[in-house]
């Protein structure tokens, strides 16, 4: 079973306006609104493709009805850490005129100790996990050594341990033994104290990465020019076909989704690098918060075959 951990879930909202004006009322259309955060979406995209998976996430118990309508509705099985902090709202604007998208992500609500430890109660209840997946932001005042205390669970279960955040956050994750973590080139640049990294001395740069931190493999996602993926012996790069983008929402979730999915399926890591790109891409042909479809996702495995 893989679990997906998020530690910052919310209610992600999308509309659209004909033009985003200062000081104007503008009429809002094409609403929706789906759970988010990183490894919920990990979980929405993996249940899509038929895996064995659980998302693990506080919220307050005001907010629960909406996750358990709105993840029953796609049959992801969850569990919920009840908290005392309402869970944030984030909210894309889609700009019919220039045809850009604006997102507005809200800080994560502080978890109180006792919620922490619930938290990590609850990871320790699961049976039969090969996979931890710690994915998006974490809440102000996170404590200093939950990292180390999810890679004592995942020791303990013999599960890996996969880190998709950024920041401060992965800094702290880099000091405990990882399988996986999924920067992009930005922040793999300040990761490592190279702002302004450029994707010419990305493949150095991560070697001497791998070579002093105990992670067994590093993705670096490219955006639009694909993703190069890394171990202390291999090293991949892919390109995904060009396509119109409607957003961006959630691509980097499927992304990482689509990997595990392959990595479930006993692929190796160069098919397992391109199974991400596929799935990160199609996510990008969906408007809002919608991500992936299994239909999108073959077509484009198909074209990156040729």
């Amino acid at each position: 079973m893989i679990v997906t951990i998020t530690f910052s879930p919310s209610m992600d909202k999308s509309v659209s306006v004909k033009q985003l004006l200062p000081e104007t009322k503008m009429k809002c259309f094409d609403e929706a609104t789906y759970p988010g955060g990183g490894g919920i979406n990990v979980a929405r995209v993996l249940t899509r493709f038929g895996c064995d998976v659980t998302a693990l996430f506080p919220a307050n118990l005001f907010n629960v009805p909406f996750f358990k309508k709105t993840l029953g509705a796609e049959n992801v099985l969850f569990v919920v850490i009840p908290t005392v902090n309402e869970t944030r709202e984030s909210i894309a604007v889609f700009d019919e005129q220039s045809q850009k998208q604006y997102r507005l992500v809200m800080p994560g609500n502080t978890l109180s100790p006792t919620e922490w430890s619930n938290c990590l109660r609850a990871i320790k209840k699961l049976k039969e996990v090969n996979f931890i997946v710690v994915s998006g932001s974490l809440p102000k005042h996170a404590p200093p050594a939950i990292f180390s205390q999810l890679s004592k669970i995942a020791m303990a279960k013999k599960a890996k341990l996969v880190i998709d955040t950024s920041g401060k956050s992965l800094k702290k994750a880099i000091e405990v033994p990882l399988f996986l973590i999924k920067p992009n080139l930005e922040e793999f640049g300040i990761l490592i104290g190279n702002k302004g990294l450029k994707r010419a001395a990305l493949k150095k740069q991560a070697q001497l990465f791998l070579n002093k931190y105990p992670c067994e493999f590093l993705v670096v996602s490219l955006g639009s020019k694909g993703a190069m993926l890394f171990n202390k012996e291999h090293t991949f790069s892919i390109t995904p076909p060009t396509v119109k983008v409607k957003s961006t929402v959630g691509a980097g979730d499927s992304m990482l989704a689509g990997m595990l999915y392959a990595l479930q399926k006993g692929l190796d890591m160069k098919e397992c690098l391109k199974t991400g790109i596929a799935f990160g891409t199609a996510t990008t042909l969906k408007a809002g918060t919608s991500l992936c479809t299994k239909a999108d996702v073959a077509k484009l495995m198909q074209k990156m075959d040729r």
